[in-house]
């Protein structure tokens, strides 16, 4: 008989993020297979559990998929209770199609709990609403380069937001221009959101590549349109440092 897989989303950051469903199902697991960038204290809630790291960093870097397909039904088919636990929320650019398919050829029961997305992170940390009344009714969110290494960008919604943008964030700039936003839209980009070190600053799109220093090393999320604009010019916000277009920080 075969076990059952739950597909967990860790959230985008601290381990507190995750949902109390989330949680609970952690705390039952046997086995955890576990996503890069997700918090070492969710440990806490599966001590007894075996923790296999699966993790990837890049396309070309870390566990291969097929390898984590392979993982999920050998050890569900041992019938173990089985986590995978993603990063933000499974089926946001969380390879979980992939994973589904491979656990319902094998007819293995699955289930998805959903997680917070780095978008959303990043406009609870900035306080920028995604939507906003009469200005921002519709949001696109897109990886900023594709599985071929092409940058691609356009204009699709009031409020555009790129994940995996921080080496790209020039290039991506030139792009966003000629796709016909104008220059003087405004842009935030938001690294490590969801932790407690989490940074932001404020751009217009035409002086977007100047955030790439800043944010260098760090998971970055970039938004673009009505949901970058501040709610209330200059009002400070709890949390994480904010830096407007031109000042001066040294990234942590």
């Amino acid at each position: 008989m075969a076990g059952r897989v739950v597909f967990v989303g860790a959230g985008p950051g601290a381990a507190d993020l995750i949902t109390l469903r989330g949680a609970r199902h952690l705390a039952q697991a046997e086995v955890v297979l576990f996503d890069a960038l997700t918090d070492p204290a969710l440990r806490d809630f599966a001590p007894q559990a075996q923790w296999v790291d699966v993790g990837k960093r890049g396309f070309l870097h870390g566990t291969g998929q097929a390898s984590i397909d392979a993982l999920l039904v050998r050890h569900a088919q041992q019938n173990r209770r089985v986590v995978r636990l993603k990063g933000g929320d499974p089926s946001v650019f969380g390879r979980l199609e992939e994973e589904l398919q491979a656990l319902a050829a094998a007819g293995i029961e699955c289930e998805v709990v959903p997680g917070v997305t780095a978008a959303l992170a990043a406009a609870a940390e900035r306080q920028r609403p995604l939507t906003r009344r009469g200005s921002g009714r519709s949001v696109s969110l897109s990886t900023a380069m594709t599985q071929e290494g092409q940058l691609q960008a356009g204009r699709r919604a009031d409020t555009e937001v790129f994940y995996m943008a921080g080496r790209q964030l020039g290039a991506l700039g030139r792009r966003l221009l000629a796709a016909g936003w104008p220059a003087d839209t405004p842009v935030c980009v938001t690294s490590r959101a969801g932790w407690p070190d989490a940074l932001g600053s404020d751009h217009r799109l035409a002086d977007l590549g100047a955030a790439a220093v800043l944010h260098a090393g760090r998971p970055s999320v970039v938004t673009l349109g009505a949901g970058a604009r501040a709610v209330v010019p200059g009002a400070k916000t709890l949390g994480p440092g904010t830096l407007q277009a031109g000042q001066r920080a040294t990234a942590p």
